[in-house]
């Protein structure tokens, strides 16, 4: 299977973004794919808040099934998320799972006025009612495949395909 180019995408994506940015926006990567992304769109749109990243282990749904995640980082929010704009970042956008587990550390934080998602990949196949208001592209992919954002030593974003087998 073919796959686009990431980072045409991404230039995809910051377009898409980029007329709803206000004095009021924050950009929060989700570990660690969509941290890549949030830091090069909140790099070239030039937002005057600090970027977030979100390490959502501890919110995760699955937790109690697989485990602590050996990289465990903590989370870093240096900006008020009360009342804040807030554009979560993700590389690929599947269950909805992980969003939910983002959504509700966001909300440990404080309550920001609004929160919209922004995901370089909708794989579709949703466990849960959520949808991003900003998308790279819509692929549907081969059953029991894992889409996975890579990032170069120099610093490009590729996507690749793996097969994973039934637990």
């Amino acid at each position: 299977m073919q796959l686009p180019d990431a980072e045409q995408l991404l230039t995809l994506l910051i377009e898409k973004i980029q007329p709803d940015i206000t004095d009021n926006t924050v950009i929060v990567g989700i570990h660690t794919g969509g941290a890549w992304l949030a830091r090069r769109i909140h790099q070239t749109l030039e937002i005057m808040q600090p970027v977030g990243v979100l390490d959502i282990s501890f919110y995760r749904d699955d937790y109690s099934k697989i485990g602590l995640h050996p990289q465990v980082r903590p989370s870093q929010l240096p900006f008020e998320v009360e009342n804040s704009r807030i554009i979560l970042v993700d590389d690929v956008l599947y269950t909805g799972r992980t969003i939910r587990a983002a959504v509700n550390e966001l909300f440990d934080y404080g309550r920001p006025a609004s929160i919209h998602l922004a995901v370089l990949v909708d794989r579709g196949e949703r466990e849960l009612p959520i949808a991003a208001r900003y998308t790279g592209a819509m692929l549907t992919l081969p059953e029991n495949s894992m889409l996975e954002l890579r990032q170069a030593d120099d610093g490009k974003l590729n996507l690749d395909l793996r097969s994973i087998t039934a637990r």
